[in-house]
């Protein structure tokens, strides 16, 4: 019997506007085993974040909803942790500082000064940003600024990792070694991980499931993509892995031939 970790069922949202509600999502079905890599990917308007944001309890859905671990979601909570494309870190703290300032909320009474700093320093050594402690946000580079901020969400101990296009800012070379440093984490810890994504590489690369979202308005999911390859995998030797190229090939053709980009209007 499967795991059943994280349940969207139904999930519906309008958003009010001055022409009346706009359905955003559509009955958005899916059910997301423990420790599953599942990436949302589709078009601009899909409702990726929109899906993100009900998991995490930022919006409310208008009808259905979403069960964690048999309870409701209804709000924000630290066992969803969220990293965006920003990587939202303090400017007047340091690195480790604002690891700590989560660890310190969510732990608040149950670790000593000395496991706060412990868990602090594991958690930017998971990322390997051990080296950059000390370093100020202005002092330290976007992709360590992500690491930071990814170490940040870890160290709250999320059943669920919530990660919305958290490489898109970054250059080519920086953007894989952070997919290899997630890699490694997971892999290590087990977390379940939803991540938004427009790169279908990053997508087959990291995934278990890719779920494929139709175009907005009332929009839902396409198709799920079940990637079947070994869990450790190697970037260079999967670009001629011909199952690989398959599952790349499968994502593409829903993005640009079932759900075309909409035309833009003049």
């Amino acid at each position: 019997m499967k795991d059943e970790h994280l349940v969207l069922t139904e999930v519906t949202i309008d958003f009010p506007t001055k022409n009346g509600p706009f359905r955003a999502l559509d009955k958005v079905n899916l059910n997301i085993e423990r420790g599953e890599f599942v990436s949302l990917i589709g078009h601009s308007g899909c409702g990726k974040s929109t899906v993100l944001n009900i998991v995490a309890g930022l919006h409310q859905a208008t009808e259905g909803g979403v069960i964690l671990d048999g309870k409701e979601v209804f709000e924000p909570g630290p066992e969803r942790a969220v990293v965006f494309q920003n990587h939202s870190l303090l400017p007047w703290l340091t690195s480790y500082q604002n690891v700590e300032l989560a660890v310190k909320q969510i732990f608040k009474g149950e670790k000593s000064k000395a496991e706060v700093k412990d868990w602090v320093e594991h958690n930017l050594e998971l990322v390997h940003m051990s080296h950059a402690l000390d370093k100020l946000p202005a002092e330290i580079s976007g992709g360590m600024k992500q690491r930071v901020g990814i170490a940040r969400a870890l160290a709250m101990q999320p059943k669920v990792l919530l990660m919305d296009e958290p490489f898109g800012a970054l250059d080519a070379l920086t953007r894989a070694h952070l997919q290899d440093s997630l890699m490694e984490i997971q892999e290590s810890l087990g977390n379940t991980v939803i991540m938004i994504t427009h790169d279908v590489d990053e997508a087959v690369l990291l995934s278990n499931r890719i779920v494929m979202m139709t175009n907005g308005p009332a929009a839902t999911i396409g198709e799920i993509l079940n990637i079947e390859l070994d869990k450790e995998r190697n970037r260079i030797e999967l670009a001629d892995n011909p199952q690989y190229n398959h599952y790349r090939s499968e994502v593409l053709r829903f993005l640009y031939e079932r759900h075309s980009l909409p035309e833009k209007v003049a």
